[in-house]
């Protein structure tokens, strides 16, 4: 008996060719027929829109890689949540930030594109300086947004935004200085801030915790015009002097945006549609405020104190996506803006036996691994085995390809110019090379690095930052090597300076590093331009 078949991918019709021909030509049940087949379509359009993950991105703030317990066999620091979170799902052992330093590495993150391509060629931004990525630019919320999310930004921006002024003629300064912000407008809303980039909620300060001004900014409006002026001195707790609105209290404000956080996500769990959070804690940055709840619960300091306590918020975390019911199909990424700064005490800690940069070279600013290789975990429980760990070297750059990639979304060629997506690895996919072809580090001053398998190229004499030998100490800078050349495999601590026995692969690496930055991209696809800026980019001489 001759059959037939008519496909919906849940729909098949079989029949008799002989004995239905003459009921398929009457137009009753054509028409019912072509219904329940577009009804089968729409029914399949709606549970591939539900299926989307939910995305959740922790980034804590100047937290070095030794600094999580499972990251660190000798860290004195238990961080018994985070630990469960990467047994849960996979540890990256060889993740990088795109910069040293916060504002860079923030920029990678939303745009996919690495910071130097940016106007800010090194440093940080201040808490009143001017928006930094335009609105132009697709970042990683706004392509979330065009596929459907809901998508919000709870914590500290760092990304500048446009605060309004009250004397357009007459800008003030860039905020070191308490005097710097008498034009400001605090009555009016911001302009070119989240909101603008994509997020349809936002709730956060501009800068670091220890920033001025200190001012919460909820969907583009400050919730508070300042009333006081406060600073802080302690070694610690430090932060600038600055105008301060009532409602923020600098010991609350990592506990505030945990506790919103949770809120949202226990919302959002009860709609259809799927949810962003990008959650960018101030902490462990100074100011180092833990609670009194975990002053001293370490044994070892207040940074050791204050990771304690983001630790256990994490905890909650979990806790919180777990109740709403959504852990299944939510991902959850925790990483670091750059390694740890020096104002965690590493002099305490090194003789209680931890180092927050693990047995790498430097801390926070340095373009040595101590400045930018980071924890980096990943946890997705309908896609990700427990208990993975890849040795793969990723970039924070590459989370708007991986979003891209969840959602189906082909990014165009002035999106994500640096972003790999972490799919194939993340779901074990068997592939002959590496994920990425190279990847370029930044450091506060300016000064580049590029990293393809094991050798690690640097661009400068010394550290590039705040470590030994800094670029300020011309004594010691005129007796070193002009660059240094590592292999990571054998050298992780970078002690043994090659450059002068291996020039073949100086010249491969300095011309790889040469093409990305004049290609305006590092991945494959049509050439880019760099943000255009005034005057001399004299971090990139060794091109010539």
């Amino acid at each position: 008996m001759k059959k037939k078949y008519i496909h919906s991918s849940n729909l098949e019709v079989v029949y008799n060719s002989k004995r239905y021909t003459s009921l398929l030509k009457t137009s009753f049940l054509t028409i019912f027929l072509i219904t329940l087949v577009n009804s089968c379509k729409q029914s399949e359009e709606t549970s591939e829109i539900e299926q989307k993950p939910n995305i959740i991105y922790v980034l804590a703030d100047d937290l070095g890689y030794g600094d999580l317990s499972s990251f660190n066999e000798n860290g004195k620091i238990k961080t018994t949540n985070l630990d469960q979170l990467a047994a849960d799902g996979i540890k990256f052992t060889d993740a990088h930030t795109s910069s040293a330093v916060c504002t860079p590495t923030r920029y990678g993150i939303i745009t996919g594109r690495y910071n130097w391509r940016s106007r800010l060629k090194n440093g940080v931004l201040t808490g009143k300086s001017k928006a930094l990525i335009p609105n132009s630019r697709s970042t990683v919320a706004s392509m979330l947004k065009s596929q459907g999310y809901h998508t919000a930004f709870i914590g500290k921006w760092h990304l500048g935004w446009d605060w309004a002024l009250k004397n357009k003629d007459s800008l003030s300064g860039e905020g070191w200085n308490a005097k710097d912000f008498g034009n400001l407008d605090f009555s009016k809303p911001i302009t070119n801030g989240p909101k603008e980039l994509g997020f349809t909620y936002s709730y956060g300060h501009s800068g670091s915790l220890d920033m001025a001004p200190y001012v919460y900014v909820e969907n583009g409006v400050p919730t508070a015009v300042p009333d006081s002026i406060t600073q802080n001195t302690a070694k610690y707790s430090w932060w600038r002097k600055g105008p301060t609105s009532k409602d923020f209290i600098h010991d609350d404000v990592t506990p505030n945006f945990f506790r919103r956080s949770f809120k949202y996500i226990s919302e959002k769990a009860k709609e259809d549609r799927p949810f962003f959070l990008y959650l960018a804690l101030p902490s462990p940055h100074t100011p180092i405020l833990p609670t009194e709840e975990w002053q001293d619960k370490s044994g070892l300091n207040p940074y050791a104190d204050f990771m304690l306590m983001i630790d256990a918020y994490i905890g909650q975390l979990a806790q919180t996506i777990k109740q709403a019911g959504i852990e299944d199909n939510t991902i959850v990424i925790f990483t670091s803006d750059n390694g740890c700064s020096p104002q965690a005490d590493f002099n305490i800690l090194g003789e209680q036996g931890h180092d927050p940069s693990y047995v790498y070279r430097g801390h926070k600013a340095d373009i040595f691994e101590g400045g930018h290789r980071v924890p980096f975990i990943v946890k997705w429980p309908s896609k990700i085995n427990k208990g993975m760990v890849s040795n793969e070297t990723i970039c924070t750059t590459d989370f708007m390809a991986t979003c891209a990639d969840i959602v189906n979304y082909k990014l165009r060629s002035n999106e994500g110019e640096d972003s790999y997506s972490l799919m194939p690895l993340l779901t074990q996919e068997n592939s002959t090379k590496p994920l990425r072809e190279a990847t370029v580090h930044h450091s506060i001053n300016g000064s580049f690095a590029i990293r393809k398998d094991e050798w690690k190229l640097i661009m400068c004499a010394g550290s590039g930052g705040w470590s030994f030998p800094k670029p300020n100490n011309k004594a010691v800078m005129d007796t070193l090597p002009k660059y240094q050349l590592y292999n990571m495999n054998e050298d992780p601590g970078e002690t043994n300076n090659l450059i002068a026995s291996n020039t073949e692969k100086v010249n491969e690496l300095r011309t790889l590093l040469s093409k990305y930055i004049t290609q305006g991209r590092s991945t494959p696809g049509e050439p880019q331009q760099n943000d255009p800026i005034e005057g001399e980019w004299r971090q990139i001489k060794f091109i010539n």
